[in-house]
């Protein structure tokens, strides 16, 4: 009985010791997955961190690209407001030498004669001050309608040219730097009336 006794303490003390030990393994074991938690979290936010700091750089890329392009157009085009502006004068000096024209009283005169050959030299030397600037006007003339230059103000009948032909120039059309300043503002062509149209109304009235 007291043999039984006796053994009794040493079966406690290894069923306690390994209780301990379990209990400091399961410790050990919470403790390391917390730890990689907290690695795996730390390399998210690194990784979140790298994201936004690749974004702002190529915002601010981005933002730096936009402020060159508005320089160079500010430079380039700054002054096509006043270009447009000052494009009245060769308007005006149309308009005046189709009005000498057209007035009878002063038809084959000399004044009259004077006057466009004087107006034709100002004319000149504004397109000349235009072109030093890179401001040039547009031929249109017998060339096909171009929606980017030309604004088609009326339809002419014309059946020996190609139909959506320019045969008239109604306001002179100008480009800043390969850069559209004015369209031209023309004249198209467009095929006649069939005349089959007048032969059936001659037959009816036969």
């Amino acid at each position: 009985m007291e043999k039984e006794q006796e053994q009794n303490p040493s079966i406690q003390d290894i069923s306690s010791d390994g209780s301990a030990e379990k209990d400091k393994a399961e410790k050990d074991l919470n403790t390391k997955k917390e730890k990689e938690k907290k690695e795996i979290t730390s390399e998210e936010k690194i990784k979140e961190l790298e994201e936004k700091l690749t974004r702002t750089l190529a915002e601010m890329e981005n933002q730096r690209r936009r402020f060159e392009k508005e320089k160079e157009d500010a430079f380039e085009y700054g002054g096509s407001s006043f270009a447009k502006e000052a494009l009245n004068l060769i308007d005006n000096l149309e308009r005046s030498k189709q009005v000498l024209e057209n007035d009878e009283t002063l038809k084959n005169t000399d004044a009259l004669k004077k006057t466009l050959e004087h107006l034709e030299i100002v004319n000149k030397d504004l397109i000349s001050i235009f072109s030093k600037n890179n401001i040039k006007p547009i031929e249109c003339l017998n060339k096909k309608l171009d929606p980017n230059l030309h604004q088609a103000m009326i339809e002419i009948e014309d059946d020996l040219k190609e139909p959506g032909t320019i045969i008239q120039e109604i306001q002179k059309g100008f480009t800043i730097k390969e850069r559209l300043l004015r369209p031209s503002l023309v004249g198209v062509s467009k095929r006649a009336q069939k005349k089959s149209e007048e032969s059936q109304q001659n037959e009816e009235n036969l």
